[in-house]
């Protein structure tokens, strides 16, 4: 037999087979997830205005502009407050008919996947050996609660960093020690490993927890040392015949569901006490499939358990619609900028520091503005994960059952600043009234919402949306200065970012 030689060029690994949640194939057999993207997108904003959805459809450069037709499908629901649930639906629903399931080189309908769980899965069950602890906010080498973590919450509003909503619920929060005794709780954690997730929070406050993510040995012993050191009981579903707990969002989709819906069906037959927080994270299209993922799982546990809970963690780089307040605030700033910003301005032809101001939108007697964060860099693929997200819960809340959204402030997490130009704009953020927050701060304020959420949805309900549905996805924003801020933050984010290099160098 003869060796290749060391000029040979070594065969091309093969790309691994499908399998699991994948965007639609096309004619050609590749998987598109513009196309699909597009289709999902319009099929909701062809619910409130048809001409501006079949734009959106003959859109040629999807990548390029994509935010614009997001800007429009948020200015077309706020200003439609009594179809824009419908339009949540006719989203998910539209996403839930494109996506489908792989299995041994086949896609098969989603919901035909869902229905069949196949075997089930395992149960790894890894108790707590702590009492719990109560609430405190790690800030910048402090452990906050009491008086100085309520002085704290007043000087983040003040510097405009979160909503009066958020700073409300976090100051009762503040007050209400009991309610951080989770014992009384069962919680369905998807992405439970996620550096940006709540596990730690929920374990030491005695929850019991099912904590779904990869099984993968350090994801794994990440989540049975936080287990080891809560006062409740982390379960993890495992696949039969592995070493290692977890399982794959992705490829064990309806497993999942059905393991589930069987370990917390028991608890009642209304299956009360479960709540679903979905926080999983992955780079690029498959985000976007793993969203869906969660979304199905979510779907099938509602089904199953119509009083189950869910709760999601919203970014506020998108576009949101937001109460006068907000686009005051920002009409203040706008007026008071810097003479530099002003010039730079003028230069660039409106394109630097360009205003965070749209035209205002009457709701109910109200004037209406969208505040839109979107950055171009993070893709249509990231836009669609947060939006099923949105739509899940404008489409829960609309039913009349139990959701916590809220939109969480930039983080430092590993995901977010291996992207260079990020990574520098956060290094910058601070010149323009920014505050971006380390994984620890974030963790320990976002569960705390949740928890808010949890104790108090008997009294929020319909109040929430009085004004308009999307106030569901504003009203307890902590957007860490972004919506107040005076200019369009993409249009800001290249002077951050070189502002944040420069200081690189000078350490």
């Amino acid at each position: 037999m003869a060796l290749a030689s060391a000029s040979s060029p070594s065969p091309s690994p093969q790309p691994a087979p499908a399998t699991g949640i994948q965007f639609p194939a096309t004619g050609a057999g590749q998987r598109s997830s513009g196309s699909t993207g597009k289709a999902i997108f319009g099929a909701a904003l062809a619910v409130l205005d048809a001409p501006a959805a079949a734009a959106l459809q003959a859109e040629p450069d999807w990548r390029g502009r994509y935010a614009r037709h997001l800007h429009r499908l948020t200015a077309a629901m706020l200003a439609q407050p009594a179809a824009t649930p419908a339009a949540a639906q006719a989203g998910l629903t539209a996403a839930h008919n494109a996506f489908v399931f792989t299995c041994d080189g086949t896609d098969a309908p989603l919901a035909s996947a869902m229905a069949q769980p196949g075997t089930p899965l395992d149960t790894v069950q890894m108790p707590g050996r702590a009492a719990p602890v109560p609430w405190v906010v790690p800030y910048r080498g402090q452990l906050l609660q009491g008086d100085a973590l309520r002085r704290q919450i007043d000087d983040w509003l003040a510097r405009d960093l979160l909503e009066p909503g958020a700073a409300a619920a976090l100051h009762r929060a503040s007050r209400e020690p009991g309610w951080f005794d989770l014992r009384d709780r069962s919680i369905a954690l998807l992405g439970a490993g996620a550096e940006a997730g709540p596990l730690r929070w929920l374990t030491a406050w005695g929850a019991r927890v099912a904590a779904i993510d990869l099984p993968r040995e350090g994801i794994a012993k990440r989540i049975a040392g936080l287990a080891e050191q809560g006062a409740g009981c982390v379960v993890a579903p495992q696949i039969p015949g592995h070493s290692v707990p977890g399982a794959d969002l992705l490829a064990d989709t309806p497993a999942l569901a059905a393991w589930l819906c069987e370990r917390f069906a028991s608890q009642g037959s209304d299956g009360g006490e479960l709540d679903v927080l979905a926080v999983a994270y992955a780079d690029g299209e498959r985000h976007a499939r793993v969203a869906m993922a969660m979304d199905a799982l979510i779907a099938t546990v509602q089904a199953r358990l119509p009083k189950a809970g869910i709760g999601f963690l919203a970014t506020p780089t998108d576009s949101f619609a937001v109460p006068p307040e907000v686009a005051a605030a920002g009409h203040r700033r706008w007026a008071a900028r810097r003479l530099g910003a002003r010039a730079v301005h003028a230069l660039s032809l409106g394109r630097a520091f360009a205003p965070n101001l749209t035209d205002p939108i009457a709701v109910n007697g109200q004037d209406w503005n969208i505040s839109d964060c979107s950055v171009l860099q993070q893709g249509p693929n990231y836009a669609l994960a947060k939006r099923l997200q949105h739509w899940r819960a404008l489409a829960t809340a609309a039913a009349g059952r139990a959701v916590s959204i809220n939109v969480a402030p930039s983080t430092n997490t590993w995901s977010v600043v291996k992207n260079r130009l990020l990574a520098a704009g956060f290094a910058g953020a601070d010149l323009f009234g920014l505050e971006v927050f380390e994984p620890d701060t974030t963790n320990a304020l976002m569960a705390a919402l949740w928890v808010h959420d949890l104790r108090t949805r008997g009294e929020a309900g319909a109040a929430v949306t009085a004004h308009h549905p999307l106030a569901l996805l504003s009203r307890q924003a902590f957007h860490g200065g972004l919506w107040r801020l005076p200019y369009v933050p993409a249009s800001a984010l290249a002077m951050a970012a070189v502002a944040g290099l420069l200081r690189g160098r000078k350490r």
